[in-house]
């Protein structure tokens, strides 16, 4: 076993997350996952969608569009919100092509854009209950 530094074992003490005891790189490791890592703009298209994923009134809209396709009103009524912040988390959830919409007459009704989306949702929720 290598020594570890003063400094490091003092780094280790004063946080939870392990780490490595010394500097070494295992080359054959590090080329395997080179060449598989995310773009840089796969990468921020990502944490845009993480981001409009990371906000309570999002999920809530997500969770009640789980269920069944909605009109904004109803939408409104079921996570109580007014229609106007309804309408401007749907804009973004659909700019990031996370619903969909379709028009009947006048009403406009919401759905998820598509199984992934349904999927997702239900992973992480799933994910949540088994802590």
């Amino acid at each position: 076993m290598i020594p570890v530094p003063e400094s490091k074992q003092q780094a280790t003490s004063e946080s939870d997350a392990p780490s490595c005891d010394s500097s070494l790189v295992h080359l054959e490791r590090i080329r395997q996952v080179q060449s598989e890592i995310v773009t840089t703009e796969k990468a921020q298209q990502m944490a845009q969608f993480f981001g409009a994923m990371a906000d309570p009134h999002r999920l809530k809209l997500l969770s009640a569009l789980v269920k069944a396709e909605l009109c904004v009103c109803d939408l409104a009524a079921v996570v109580k919100m007014s229609e106007s912040a309804v309408s401007h988390q749907l804009r973004l959830l659909r700019n990031l092509r996370l619903v969909k919409y379709r028009r009947e007459g006048r009403n406009v009704y919401y759905s998820l854009a598509d199984d992934h989306v349904v999927n997702l949702y239900r992973e992480v929720a799933e994910h949540l209950e088994e802590a």
